[in-house]
């Protein structure tokens, strides 16, 4: 194995080509004006210049820079809580509306590439979510009964049922939800930037906000070298959220960190035994291992990290651990590229909107479920900017409550994955299966 992978982004490599984006000189007007080019803003982008309205998305860096074109890129359409959780902490109507946007939303996804003419490596073959221990056992029954309860189409695996669906030896149940899948995650968020103009959006990149200012009855978005005038703002930053634009929003969250490796391309045998028919993992770790394939069959696999330089505290250790252990069979395969992104986790492990001002909505807090749920946010987005009522959204419109001893957690998060996974090991030690 490969003692030295490239750090680089390996889906910058295999992206399909940028969108010609503008640069932005001097004074401007739209109906609305999104910051930040990832998948919740060039959804979100799409959805509203469809509808007819004029769109300005400004991005500081490149469209898909953060974490939507760092992400693993598995739909893995399903909430950690049951529908009773949901609805104990949003309510029962609100918690309904979410149980069947959450039903819907792999389907969805897979319907807006198709729509809008997305070429990202999509495949949705199924999401193998395995347990790692007796305790995790009783967790994924328990989330089985539930959601299979309301219509999810997940289907119980155990022993050797595991190892043929999965190609891991690691495991001894799971849950396979046939409705998931995987895509390039930054091809598909290029690919939703390129609709958007397509439908009139203009897009302008290397412009980082300045100023976020009310005047004359309207919002005035400035950079360096000009401004857009709009009635309503999207704020789409997600873990790259600055205070300076939205005081206390970096409190909502904690930036956590995924890291990931790209082994070089497997053999036809190989790709026979590892996730045969390109189905994807992830597991009830809690510096969780999850892995699928490429267009060009190299096995992506990440975990939890502690930086965005992989290398911190053990982090390619872990990756390289970690693919031996739920795919022995790949014992000594080379490793080409390693990257990490920052991921922006809420407290209830749902995301949230925002409404700081009124015309100022902000969305973020994915928690793992990004590629699923973002295209779920940009959907809700162009809705509430059209005038959907606040109820009729999947997700609630909730004031920026700060998580307690914030600051100090978040100086803790670089141990976080060390710790987790001492953690992982002592429960497999004590309760595996």
């Amino acid at each position: 194995m490969s003692k030295h992978p490239v750090e680089e982004i390996h889906w910058s490599v295999t992206a399909s080509a940028k969108p010609e984006c503008e640069s932005l000189k001097g004074d401007i007007d739209a109906d609305v004006v999104i910051v930040g080019g990832g998948l919740t803003g060039c959804r979100t982008a799409v959805g509203l210049a469809e509808a007819g309205l004029s769109v300005v998305l400004l991005e500081e860096r490149d469209i898909g820079w953060g974490a939507s074109g760092r992400s693993g890129g598995q739909c893995n359409p399903l909430w950690r809580q049951t529908p009773d959780e949901l609805a104990k902490r949003f309510g029962g109507a609100r918690a309904e509306l979410l149980v069947k946007t959450t039903l819907q939303s792999a389907d969805e996804l897979f319907r807006d590439i198709r729509h809008f003419g997305v070429e990202c490596d999509d495949v949705q073959n199924g999401w193998v979510q395995a347990a790692h221990t007796s305790g995790s056992l009783k967790s994924l029954e328990r989330l089985h009964a539930a959601w299979q309860g309301v219509g999810a189409e997940i289907d119980i695996l155990e022993g050797g049922d595991v190892e043929s669906v999965s190609g891991s030896p690691e495991y001894r149940f799971a849950l396979f939800h046939r409705k998931g899948g995987s895509v390039q995650p930054l091809s598909l968020t290029r690919g939703y930037a390129k609709a958007a103009q397509a439908r009139g959006a203009r897009i302008f990149c290397g412009e980082a906000v300045q100023g976020l200012n009310r005047m004359n009855g309207r919002w005035r978005v400035s950079t360096a070298a000009g401004s857009v005038s709009a009635e309503q703002v999207v704020l789409t930053t997600n873990a790259y959220s600055r205070d300076a634009l939205t005081p206390g929003i970096r409190k909502t969250f904690f930036p956590l960190v995924s890291i990931a490796v790209a082994t070089e391309p497997l053999s036809a045998a190989q790709q026979a035994s590892v996730l045969p028919n390109k189905v994807t993992i992830a597991d009830t770790r809690k510096a969780i291992y999850f892995s699928r394939y490429d267009r060009d069959g190299r096995l992506i696999f990440g975990c939890v990290g502690s930086s965005e330089s992989v290398g911190l505290l053990g982090g390619h250790q872990r990756l390289r651990k970690g693919v031996e252990t739920v795919f022995p069979q790949l014992r000594g395969i080379g490793l080409e590229r390693t990257w990490g992104g920052r991921i922006a986790v809420t407290q209830e492990m749902i995301p949230h909107i925002h409404e700081p001002a009124p015309g100022i909505t902000a969305a973020l807090g994915f928690s793992g479920r990004g590629i699923a749920m973002t295209s779920v946010m940009g959907r809700a987005l162009t809705s509430k900017i059209l005038g959907e009522p606040e109820h009729a959204l999947p997700f609630p419109v909730q004031s920026m409550k700060s998580i307690p001893c914030h600051a100090a957690l978040n100086a803790l998060l670089p141990l976080g994955a060390p710790v987790l996974s001492l953690k992982d090991k002592f429960d497999k030690l004590t309760s595996g299966i």
